[in-house]
């Protein structure tokens, strides 16, 4: 196929929109509640005033807050409202209230605290040549991102059976090169809040700031509180909590491309900012990674915290929290199934109960199947399990999902063979293999199809070709490694739950 070119004459505007509209169509159908992560969908209607908001500020740039002075007030406004939400201290304009700002997304949060967290270590600690950031293994990746990025070690700490942190295990990984500590609230794969407060009273007695992934939780764990759920305290109210990221544009229901990084003071911001004073062309400053920050994500962020108001996210919050009582409640009367930890959001993770209890079908064929009924949902390893991210636009599918959920996990106990077919043989390998570096080589020749001349999407139903030595060996033995890997997890289990019983 040739090259692209743009074309000589343009295409008229009605024939763009239908080829848009066509290629549109191929995409899941979140409206109907039918994928369980990526989108959160408050309403039709409120759906059509983000784009209306957005379609207002398309071409608006707040690089130049002088030039367009409206984003810069909605940004403010965004960051007050969070402020107030996440109890941040002080009022707006005190001189060690709580600051922040938008970026593009939690990945962009994510990796300007990182970038803060060296850069204020660099000017108060320069002793400190390889910095460390001490993390509980369920940290988002982003944080690995955020660490390659800007050389920093990522220190990561193993999680109980709860899928929470240790705080005592955190304090010992602390040495003389930390600059910071993370946690996470609720963390992503099931939900779980790690113990902030006791994080929080380690991050004060070691003298280290402490950062809050709130991505998820950001904008609706304060709804389920102000609801009568447990939550336990994870924001602003902890002393010890320097800095919180949490993404409007999830449980805020705002239009994607929304985020924001708060600070408990200025005087914790300011590593941030970046300045570049001699530049021909005038003096640069950016208080993040991006230099055009869009309008369009901005004002629709505003618009949507406006428009649900306090009454409509905790309506919002009110639905998902029931869709997520329902399906917990739902999985655990499916023979042979478990949900993985007991999440205070409204994440819903499930796996497989274990051998001792009689085992159960494998979940990764039992996705495979869900997803052949129109399902489609994040695959979980460390251990085996399915994620679902639940929102409002959920609570009118529960009773659909269960029903399929049931009838594919008897598929699955019916022809165990299915686990070694599709999806799952793939999945389930890559979770299993020892060698993480022929993980990561393997994908990274997928995103060479995908990004290469043509674009080459992955087919998961098939295995990717091999490359190099451990590839060719991995892709000759399959069959003998999956078993070796599949008798050396039951190995495991059984030595974990010996080591259980010696701790009784």
């Amino acid at each position: 196929m040739p090259r692209l070119s743009i074309p000589r004459t343009g295409v008229p505007q009605a024939e763009v929109l239908e080829r848009l509209d066509a290629m549109k169509s191929e995409d899941t159908d979140w409206r109907k509640g039918r994928v369980f992560a990526l989108v959160y969908h408050a309403s039709a209607e409120h759906e059509e005033l983000l784009k209306k908001a957005h379609a207002l500020y398309a071409s608006a740039n707040l690089l130049n807050p002088i030039a367009f002075r409206s984003l810069k007030q909605m940004e403010s406004e965004v960051v007050q409202m969070a402020a107030s939400l996440l109890h941040g201290p002080g009022q707006d304009g005190a001189s060690d209230g709580c600051v922040g700002c938008m970026t593009s997304g939690g990945t962009e949060s994510i990796l300007v605290a990182v970038q803060n967290y060296r850069d204020r270590a660099r000017r108060e600690r320069p002793l400190v040549r390889s910095p460390e950031i001490v993390a509980p293994v369920t940290i988002h990746p982003a944080f690995d991102k955020a660490c390659h990025y800007f050389d920093v070690k990522l220190v990561k700490v193993p999680v109980g059976d709860d899928f929470r942190v240790d705080p005592k295990r955190m304090a010992r990984k602390i040495g003389r090169n930390t600059i910071a500590i993370l946690a996470s609230a609720p963390q992503y794969p099931h939900g779980v809040v790690d113990p902030i407060e006791a994080i929080s009273k380690l991050a004060q007695k070691r003298g280290l700031p402490l950062h809050v992934d709130a991505c998820v939780g950001g904008f609706i764990l304060p709804f389920l509180e102000k609801l009568g759920r447990p939550v336990p305290l994870w924001d602003f109210r902890l002393p010890g909590v320097t800095s919180i990221s949490a993404d409007l544009h999830k449980f805020g229901y705002t239009g994607k491309g929304a985020s924001v990084l708060m600070w408990r003071s200025m005087k914790d911001m300011k590593h941030q900012f970046f300045v570049q004073a001699d530049f021909p062309g005038g003096v640069y400053v950016s208080p993040a990674l991006a230099g055009t920050r869009p309008g369009g994500p901005i004002a629709a962020a505003w618009a949507a915290l406006n428009a649900l108001g306090e009454n409509g996210y905790l309506e919002l919050a009110r639905k998902a929290a029931e869709a997520a009582d329902r399906l917990r409640a739902g999985i655990r009367q499916i023979p042979g199934l478990m949900l993985l930890g007991e999440a205070e959001s409204t994440i819903v993770a499930w796996g497989a109960v274990d051998e001792e209890d009689g085992g159960g079908p494998d979940p990764f064929a039992i996705a495979d199947r869900m997803e052949t009924r129109g399902w489609a949902s994040e695959r979980l390893q460390h251990p085996t399990g399915v994620h679902l991210t639940v929102t409002a636009n959920h609570l009118a599918i529960v009773d659909e999902y269960l029903a399929d959920l049931r009838a594919s996990a008897e598929e699955v106990r019916s022809d165990p063979s299915l686990s070694k077919t599709g999806n799952a043989a793939l999945y389930g390998l890559i979770s299993k293999t020892p060698i993480r570096g022929f993980v990561g080589m393997t994908v990274r020749k997928m995103m060479e199809g995908m990004y290469a001349p043509g674009v080459v999407l992955p087919d998961l139903q098939k295995k990717p070709p091999a490359d190099g030595f451990v590839g060719r060996m991995v892709d000759r033995y399959q069959p003998q490694i999956g078993e070796v890997l599949d008798r050396i997890d039951r190995v495991r289990k059984k030595v974990d739950r010996f080591t259980k019983k010696l701790g009784r």
